[in-house]
Formats: C-alpha cells, sequence, structure tokens
C-alpha cells in the first residue's frame, strides 16, 4: 500500500515551491557568509550600472544625432538646386514650379556668401551671409519661432539684418547695433579688386539652439544681397524643404522636370555625410564598450556562485540524498544567480530611465558643482544636453543583459549539479 502511495504521489516540478524557496535561501546572507554576500552584491550593483549607462549613453547619443538634425535641417535645405547652363534669373518661376512638386514644402532662392563681420568689440569674425526673402524666411519655423529680440516683420523693405544670438555676444552688437560685413570680392578699380564694406542695422537676434549657426550665420534681405555681391537680378541657387527628408532620392527626378533647365543636385546626406557617419560610428564603438561593464558584471556572478556552490556543498549532499535530482539542483542555482542578473536589470532600467529624464538638470547641477560648464556648447554645439529613449535598443540592452546573466549562471550550476553526495561532503 505503501509502495502504491509512493508511486502515485507525483514528484516536484520543475522550478516548484521548493527549488525558489531553497535558492531564496542562498540569496539571503548569514553572518559566515560575508564575503559570498559582498560578491553577490557588486555583481547586482555592476548589472545596475551598466545597464544604466547604456540606456543613458545611447539616449544622449540619440538625442544629440535628433537634435543636431533637425537644427541642421530646419536651416539648411533638403535639397540644392543649381543651375549649369546660365544664370539663375528666373529664379521666381524656377521656384514656383518647384514648388508644385508633390512632397516639396517650398522652394526659396538663395544667395550665399563669406564675408568678415566686425561690431562693437573684438577684432571681427567669420560669417554666412544668406540672402533671402522675407516670406521664405518667415517659412523657416526654427528661425522665425526664435527670434529672441526685434522682429522680422518688413524684412524686405529695410535694409537690416538678422544674426544669431552668438554673434551679438561675441561682437557685442544689440538691436539698433550696425554690423559692418566685408567681403574679398568687392569692387574693381584700376587698383584691382578692393574689399567691399558696408554696415547693416541688426533689426533681429535669433537663437537657434545650434552654436555654430547662432555664431555665423547673418539673414540679409534678398534684394540687398543681390547688391552686396553683384548678383543684380540672380538668385545663386534654390533650397528645397521636402516633407520626409528621408525620401529625397524620389523627387529628385521631379525637381528636375520642374526646373525645365539643366541642374545640379546636392542632398542633405551628402553635405553631411562625414559628420553623421562619425556619429554613427562613435554610438556604435561607445556600445560595446559599456556592454563590457555588464559583461564584468556577469563574471562577477559565476564567481559568486562558484564560491557559494563550495560553501554549500554539505547542503548539496544533504539535499540529493534526500531525493533532489541533479536537475533540481541545477535549477536552484540558476535560480540563485539569475535572480541577481534580473533584479539588477530592472534596476539599471529604472535608473536609467530616472536618469535620461532628468539629464539636463543634473548636467547643470554638476556644472554648478564643479564651477564650470560642463559640455559647452561651442565644443557640442547644442545649448542643452538632449536625451531621447529608443524602445528597441532598451529592449536589446535589457535582453543583452539577461542573456549574459543567465550564461553567467550555467557553469556554477552545472557545476554543482555534478557534485556527487559523498564528494560533496568533503567541502564541508
Amino acid at each position: 500500500m505503501s509502495e502504491a502511495a509512493v508511486v502515485k504521489t507525483p514528484a516536484a516540478g520543475a522550478f516548484s515551491v521548493f527549488e525558489r524557496m531553497v535558492a531564496w535561501r542562498y540569496l539571503r546572507s548569514r553572518r559566515k557568509e560575508t564575503v559570498i554576500s559582498v560578491i553577490a552584491s557588486i555583481s547586482f550593483l555592476g548589472i545596475m550600472l551598466g545597464v544604466a549607462t547604456l540606456i543613458v549613453v545611447m539616449a544622449v547619443m540619440n538625442g544629440f544625432r535628433a537634435e543636431l538634425l533637425t537644427r541642421i535641417l530646419g536651416v539648411n535645405g533638403h535639397l540644392i538646386v543649381q543651375p549649369l547652363d546660365m544664370p539663375l534669373e528666373d529664379y521666381a518661376q524656377v521656384a514656383g514650379r518647384i514648388n508644385g512638386v508633390p512632397g516639396v514644402q517650398y522652394a526659396i532662392p538663395l544667395i550665399d556668401g563669406q564675408v568678415l563681420a566686425q561690431g562693437n568689440i573684438g577684432g571681427g569674425s567669420g560669417a554666412l551671409v544668406r540672402g533671402i526673402r522675407g516670406e521664405d524666411l518667415g517659412k523657416i519655423s526654427i528661425v522665425a519661432n526664435n527670434i529672441k529680440q526685434g522682429s522680422i516683420a518688413g524684412f524686405d523693405t529695410g535694409e537690416g539684418v538678422a544674426i544669431g544670438s552668438r554673434m551679438a555676444d561675441n561682437l557685442g552688437l544689440v538691436l539698433g547695433d550696425t554690423i559692418t560685413l566685408i567681403a574679398p570680392d568687392g569692387d574693381v578699380t584700376p587698383l584691382g579688386t578692393t574689399p567691399r564694406m558696408k554696415g547693416y542695422p541688426v533689426t533681429a537676434i535669433f537663437e537657434v539652439g545650434m552654436s555654430e549657426y547662432d555664431s555665423s550665420i547673418v539673414y540679409m534681405p534678398f534684394s540687398e544681397a543681390q547688391l552686396y555681391f553683384n548678383m543684380d537680378g540672380r538668385a545663386q541657387a534654390i533650397e528645397i524643404y521636402v516633407d520626409n527628408p528621408d525620401n529625397v532620392d524620389a523627387l529628385k527626378p521631379k525637381v528636375e522636370e520642374a526646373s525645365q533647365r539643366p541642374i545640379t543636385m546636392v542632398d542633405w546626406r551628402e553635405r553631411n555625410r562625414t559628420f553623421f557617419d562619425a556619429l554613427q560610428v562613435e554610438r556604435n564603438v561607445m556600445f560595446m564598450i559599456l556592454t563590457l561593464i555588464v559583461l564584468v558584471a556577469a563574471l562577477n556572478i559565476i564567481s559568486g556562485l562558484i564560491m557559494l556552490v563550495k560553501d554549500k556543498g554539505h547542503d548539496i549532499a544533504i539535499l540529493r540524498t534526500m531525493g533532489a535530482t541533479r536537475g533540481a539542483i541545477l535549477r536552484i542555482f540558476l535560480m540563485t544567480g539569475a535572480a541577481i542578473g534580473v533584479v539588477g536589470t530592472i534596476a539599471g532600467v529604472l535608473l536609467g530611465v530616472v536618469i535620461c529624464l532628468n539629464v539636463e538638470r543634473i548636467r547643470q547641477f554638476f556644472s554648478w558643482l564643479a564651477g564650470e560648464r560642463l559640455f559647452n556648447p561651442e565644443l557640442y554645439f547644442l545649448s542643452q544636453l538632449p536625451a531621447r529613449m529608443d524602445a528597441s535598443e532598451t529592449i536589446s540592452v535589457v535582453l543583452m543583459a539577461l542573456v549574459l546573466s543567465f550564461l553567467a549562471t550555467l557553469f556554477p550550476a552545472w557545476r554543482a549539479a555534478r557534485l556527487d553526495p559523498v564528494e560533496a561532503l568533503r567541502y564541508e
């Protein structure tokens, strides 16, 4: 009767309450297990900090790229059209035809020129003058919506210019002051070509949030730029803004057809290829380097579990003699090590999210603590430190940490399961 009862009694299944109870017991330290507890705590902190660091760094680099892309494509067109056959005198008609192409937001006739700008202080700085019509400047929302002083109303009718906030600070200019622009290609005289110098009142100061543009761009009325650069009745190029910058290749044949003349076209990817390729390489390298932090933490799990197996040799022998199978011992130590990885990963994700949501406040705090400005906009282009989390990247970081944690538990758990009850007593 007893044998029948024994036969009918179902064995405990995998990951049963008993196995979970023993695994949880091994996670709690006694006084004589302090060293093991310290190693487990270091493993937990390593995984938590590694995951949090990966999430924060990837989010900051994503935000950095997105913000730069928004500002670069907000100020510069997605597609630049220049004629091959003749001066662009019918620029208004060409821009009108391109505006009718589906997918094109607007086409802007433009005149570009490098000059030396001088103000009230300093010896001057290089600047890019962009001759543009007032109605077109109003379409560039990143500029029109970020006018800090003055106004671009009546931009075409006056001789005033709009400059960036950093240029105004560097040259000591305020609203109403005169900025002197010196162009190398000036008037032709019997003694040669002399630089052209002319002063313009500052009627607007803008700030797009990218130091390279805020310190170098001068917007000038289109008609005044034609006079200043000796391009009467002509435009230099047509800048095109499209609905989807990633789909610019599909629009090129339609734009060429609408131009009705031989043209050359350069899109935003060709103009900024080196810069964005460098950002992508840096992002990939940082991911690989920071993954090593998680890997080191996973190796700590291995060392901690090996010491735990050695310390619990007597317990393993008792469990085996009580009927625990090798699989049960394997699962107990798998759960013990995996619990460190799982909890550490969850804590790392939470810490990373909190840091990403407050990254600018944290930067300001450390700037105040250090007494100097961290991430100088002159070097990093942006006035604020951005962070943009990507769900797929965060999931990949979590999966990577979990996989490394589970792999780290395999060898110690296998070693514990292979211990013979008689041999295990020798550990005691």
